[in-house]
């Protein structure tokens, strides 16, 4: 899927919830989800195969499937996540090629990191006014 189309509802988001900073997005999301767009389904399970990619695919980056069977990744998901709550996601900024392209590697960069990231950070990146999940001791967040 381009990064200029538009999903189709459902979105099933399949994500990390033994990542703090994947929960406190996901609930930062749901608590927006009025209109019942998001399908939110953790795939940290050992063993889960119910998703659009092998588990260990899904555990590198998050996924969502939308309902006419397009299957999104990493920064596309994140993006198509936030429209479906009515959330900035970069928008224009983003459909640039380098600025998109920046933002990959970014992506990558962070969702490789994730687990190390200090609770401060988590509550800053996940979205505004979350909280740092309670899986965060000694200021960083593991699983």
């Amino acid at each position: 899927m381009s990064r200029l189309a538009v999903a189709a509802y459902p979105l099933t988001v399949y994500y990390d919830a033994t990542c703090p900073l994947c929960v406190a997005e996901m609930g930062a999301m749901r608590a927006r989800d009025a209109a019942g767009r998001l399908n939110l389904v953790d795939c940290s399970p050992l063993g889960f195969s119910a998703g659009p990619a092998p588990r260990e695919a899904l555990m590198t980056a998050m996924h969502a499937v939308d309902a006419s069977g397009r299957v999104l990744s990493g920064v596309a998901a994140i993006r198509a996540c936030r429209a479906a709550v009515s959330m900035p996601a970069g928008g224009a900024l983003l459909d640039l090629p380098i600025v998109g392209a920046f933002a990959d590697r970014a992506y990558a960069v962070l969702a490789r990191n994730r687990y190390r990231l200090p609770r401060w950070l988590v509550a800053r990146l996940a979205g505004r006014g979350a909280i740092a999940p309670t899986t965060c001791a000694d200021d960083h967040c593991r699983f």
